[in-house]
């Protein structure tokens, strides 16, 4: 599966911080040191309803840890996955009347046309879970024979017990967990399972749902973790950098997810650090398919609104924060992208070496681009009052704010 056009990064003047990042695991501040190449994991969408905002902060916030990067002067391997085969997906082509492939297909295209024209940097793996069956099988048979996993009415399912450091991303109690799983695709109520919250690995073929040849598991197709725990070990390994997704990614998927690979391996942890952006609501209520409240950045564009306001509205709040979508949300950053551009357009301005210190400290310290955005509108307020000599100025900023925050002037 190919992902989306790279937008170019400018190069920028020194070199940017080490990033520190809230991790869920340990509940407070890291900060990361990867090695020459940072490697991160971000779940990817479910085709079936794309982009809404809530994808698009999600992979802002991930954008920026690119950045971040990249202004350390070290290469990113970022890899990503499209869960292209999954029961809503199956649902709402059933609902709708189509073939669940060609759903996915059409719904995966856009969403790549939605990120490029949001300049979000393209993952090196993009990957489909159909595609990556081939690998996952295997993992689920050295799972059972190592008796990490059972067999139930044909089913395979991953025993929790078997990891001894499983919650540890999450944090969460027994009974949240069981509510959690219930609501966010776990079957904890179904009989015969060794404990409530284990998680399926294998799905026997049902009737009038696509399968493919499990080899000595039967015919099938994988259970939700275990697809990107296949994909991120296939192409990152263990103790890789940054686990990311929004926050409703915690528990089950990143905690079952960790279990899988840390049972698998013998080894701790699956990701140095986990990192969950919030949710964006609309209505007083948190974007979701199900309740179909959902702004999507591909009507955005078809009304005329310029892709980079609409990350400049996504930048306004940091990553972590729940918020609501409104339009004077909207309509600040219409008015901001304005100022910014009328700023840089100016053949001179005030010295700008200091305020891209201020962006990349900003970003360093918890992906703080609200912050960042500040000081870009303190730099344009002088620009706007006192002007400046230096002719450097306002290219320097250009570049930075396209570099460092991915919204070109």
């Amino acid at each position: 599966m190919h992902a989306w056009p790279a937008s170019e990064v400018p190069a920028l003047p020194g070199k940017g911080r080490d990033l520190r990042i809230h991790d869920t695991a340990t509940g407070g501040l890291v900060t990361l040191d990867p090695g020459p190449v940072a490697r991160i994991y971000v779940c990817g969408i479910t085709p079936y309803d794309a982009t809404h905002l809530g994808h698009a902060a999600t992979y802002n916030a991930f954008d920026l840890v690119q950045r971040v990067w990249l202004d350390t002067k070290r290469q990113v391997h970022y890899v990503q996955n499209v869960t292209d085969v999954d029961d809503p997906l199956l649902e709402r082509a059933v609902r709708d009347g189509q073939d669940w492939t060609e759903l996915a297909e059409r719904e995966t295209a856009l969403f790549r046309e939605d990120m490029t024209a949001l300049r979000m940097l393209p993952p090196r793996d993009y990957i489909g879970a159909v595609e990556a069956i081939p690998g996952i099988v295997p993992l689920v048979e050295r799972l059972r024979n190592a008796g990490a996993a059972y067999e139930l009415e044909g089913d395979v399912y991953f025993s929790v017990e078997a990891d001894p450091h499983f919650g540890e991303v999450s944090h969460l109690d027994a009974g949240a967990m069981r509510l959690l799983s219930a609501e966010r695709g776990g079957d904890p109520e179904r009989p015969g399972k060794k404990n409530p919250l284990d998680p399926m690995l294998w799905m026997a073929a049902r009737e009038g749902e696509p399968s493919w040849d499990g080899g000595a598991l039967g015919p099938g197709r994988p259970g939700w973790h275990i697809e990107c725990v296949a994909i991120a070990l296939d192409r990152l390994g263990m103790g890789f950098d940054v686990q990311g997704g929004g926050s409703d990614l915690a528990f089950p998927h990143h905690e079952m997810g960790a279990s899988h690979a840390q049972a698998l391996t013998g080894e701790h942890p699956f990701a140095k650090a986990y990192v969950h952006a919030g949710m964006v609501a609309l209505n007083g209520e948190k974007m979701s398919k199900s309740k179909g409240n959902l702004v999507f950045v591909s009507a955005l564009r078809r009304d005329g609104v310029n892709p980079a306001a609409i990350r400049l509205a996504l930048l306004s709040h940091h990553y972590r924060a729940d918020w609501e979508w409104t339009d004077p949300v909207l309509d600040t950053a219409v008015e901001r992208l304005g100022r910014w551009r009328a700023a840089v357009s100016r053949p001179d301005g005030p010295v700008a070496d200091g305020l891209v210190e201020e962006i990349r400290e900003a970003l360093a310290n918890d992906l703080d681009a609200p912050s960042a955005l500040l000081a870009v509108d303190r730099w344009v307020a002088i620009q706007q009052s006192d002007g400046g000599a230096d002719e450097s100025a306002p290219g320097l900023v250009s570049r930075a704010v396209d570099a460092l925050l991915g919204v070109a002037l």
